[in-house]
């Protein structure tokens, strides 16, 4: 895979930052969650609670959160990680305009994220 050119959203934008979630599905996210894109392929943050991890692998600005696994802690948080997780895995779009990020889909779900 090292001979192909990355068509993620890490080349369109992505990579290189960390970026917290402002808005779900139209409503401030009331805890702290991130997600990177340490390398082609991949994804990462932190949920409210635990670190999470998986990969990202069709072409941008399709977006595809795969094989999320994430540690096992508990905190008073755990219902806003749910929510997060679950959103996560359901987009199916992305988009990067400058330090803004907005993942969807077309059941009418949005994440709104903002470069940190």
């Amino acid at each position: 895979m090292a001979c192909q050119n990355d068509e993620t959203l890490s080349a369109y934008g992505a990579a290189g930052k960390t970026w917290v979630l402002t808005e779900l599905d139209g409503a401030a996210f009331p805890a702290r969650a991130t997600l990177e894109f340490p390398q082609a392929g991949e994804l990462a943050g932190q949920a409210p609670c635990n670190r999470f991890f998986g990969a990202q692998t069709v072409p941008y600005p399709w977006f595809k959160a795969e094989n999320i696994a994430a540690t096992k802690m508990a905190c008073p948080d755990l219902p806003a990680e749910g929510q997060f997780l679950t959103a996560l895995s359901e987009m199916t779009l992305s988009e990067v305009l400058g330090d803004t990020m907005i993942l969807s889909n077309d059941a009418g779900r949005e994440m709104v994220f903002k470069a940190r």
